[in-house]
């Protein structure tokens, strides 16, 4: 009989983090969350901040209750979060302040001061990373121009998911898919990129040694599994980037030419290579090559996604109506196809705020009818959320010369069956959804793979399609969407 593991994941998303207990018995993976708690972004002085030392606090907590409800026989722990940020620590591993929110302003203008010292086209050639005005490069390189105090005195710089391993374990190493997000590092020679630090005057020395996916990165300390209550349990570095371990979740096995999205509140829509694209046609379209699983490349784009919506919903709220996702789609499914198209990625719609009214800005802006209801609004995202797609997979089709007939959506993203079926319906392909706890499931596989429970990728990605049910959606009304997708490409040239 196949013995029986519990895994613990902690995921953590912009918004909301949650830890989930996995039970694998050799054959499927049952999930059971144990703690969610809120991720709120805190603005001191006007700039945007992690409350790191809470979100810690939440992980104790998630243990804590594994414990108290019975399951404090933990065979392993794993920790992913977003990408690009990262802490401070002193010459005593001191932390040195909250990290830097990604969506803090203070990157503004770095493009045009990066691209002074380092062309933009040999910063892609040396990392292959898209350009994101967020990118870890870009806000080292405002702490360096900004003479902040903090990146002066550090000795040690960690990811955030990295960070916490060194908080429940005392070891400092930085995992490889969150590595390959800074833009400082090259995932064909698997090395950072010191020469582009030094040429961007970043301090090298506080980088730390790069370790794979499926990595036991040390054990939870005496002091804290006494207090917890748990076992010295290994602390598994996973594809801690969550769109890496999303993509590990992908139910997909012994194949090669997928293509995926991992929805949630940003859209990550790529494909899986065995080594970095950084081609012409690659830079041209601003598709990244991020480091995954077994070391792959995530060669991917970024797209605002569900943000969109969230943010909607939320400046609603502020106006006192608080309406579901349920009722939101319920009322854009009722809208007018097609009135009015927007590129999610316009700059305007990247950080928090009045976000239909900047729709409707967008909108008037270029010369379309004026989104009047919620349900307008959010019908005009979830249609153009689809042409954005329909655009990646093409643009993917023109630089890999690949066919993708399939789009693999996983996440939480899925819960959206209007979106599904207008992501069939634009890129004219079948879509399947499924798992929508992509992320911890991901972090789950890696997680039984460095302890020998399962074999490789391809099982794992076996285990989830055993494991998790899976809805299909097929196009519907081509020729509609094929003549809105051609005033889409116009619109998106106007703003």
């Amino acid at each position: 009989m196949a013995k029986t593991y519990k895994f613990l994941a902690f995921d953590f998303g912009a918004s909301s983090g949650r830890a989930m207990l996995a039970t694998y018995d050799g054959e499927k993976i049952t999930l059971e969350e144990k703690h969610r708690f809120s991720n709120d972004p805190v603005n001191i002085n006007g700039n945007l901040h992690w409350d790191i030392l809470r979100l810690f606090f939440e992980i104790k907590q998630g243990i804590l209750k594994c414990v108290n409800s019975g399951d404090r026989d933990i065979d392993c722990i794993g920790i992913d979060t977003w990408a690009v940020d990262y802490g401070l620590l002193d010459k005593d591993d001191k932390l040195l302040g909250n990290p830097y929110h990604y969506r803090d302003t203070r990157t503004e203008g770095m493009y045009d001061e990066a691209f002074k010292i380092v062309p933009k086209e040999d910063i892609y050639k040396e990392t292959g990373i898209a350009f994101n005005w967020f990118n870890t490069i870009f806000q080292l390189l405002s702490a360096r121009l900004s003479d902040d105090v903090t990146l002066k005195e550090a000795k040690t710089l960690l990811m955030i998911p990295d960070l916490f391993n060194f908080f429940l374990t005392g070891v400092k190493t930085t995992e490889y898919t969150n590595a390959s997000t800074t833009q400082l590092y090259n995932s064909e020679k698997y090395e950072w990129s010191y020469d582009l630090m030094d040429r961007m005057g970043i301090p090298k020395d506080i980088f730390t040694d790069v370790v794979m996916p499926g990595t036991i990165v040390g054990r939870v300390k005496p002091e804290l599994a006494e207090e917890l209550g748990i076992e010295q349990v290994p602390v598994v570095a996973v594809a801690s980037h969550d769109t890496g371990s999303a993509v590990v979740s992908v139910p997909v096995p012994n194949q090669d030419d997928f293509i995926y999205i991992s929805s949630g509140t940003w859209s990550l829509m790529g494909v899986e290579l065995p080594k970095p694209n950084i081609t012409e046609g690659a830079l041209k379209y601003n598709f990244t090559n991020e480091g995954g699983a077994n070391k792959t490349i995530r060669f991917l784009k970024n797209i605002m996604g569900l943000w969109l919506i969230q943010e909607s919903r939320r400046q609603w709220i502020r106006e006192g109506e608080e309406l579901s996702f349920d009722e939101l789609e319920r009322q854009a499914n009722a809208a007018e196809p097609f009135a009015s198209l927007i590129d999610p990625d316009y700059p305007a719609f990247q950080t928090p705020g009045n976000m239909p009214q900047r729709i409707k800005d967008y909108c008037a802006k270029t010369g379309q009818k004026v989104p009047e209801t919620k349900g307008d609004v959010i019908r005009c995202i979830a249609q153009s959320l689809g042409f954005k797609y329909r655009a990646t997979v093409e643009g993917m089709e023109e630089v890999t010369g690949n066919r993708y007939n399939v789009v693999n959506i996983v996440g939480g993203g899925i819960k959206d069956k209007m979106i599904c079926q207008f992501t069939a319906n634009a890129t004219k392909r079948r879509v399947s959804t499924g798992p929508v706890e992509a992320t911890s499931i991901g972090n789950v596989i890696v997680q039984a793979m460095a302890m020998g429970a399962i074999k490789d990728l391809n099982e794992g990605r076996q285990v989830v399609k055993n494991s998790f049910d899976i809805k299909v959606y097929e196009p519907q009304d081509s020729d509609e969407w094929d003549a809105a997708y051609e005033r889409w490409q116009e619109i998106i040239k106007k703003a």
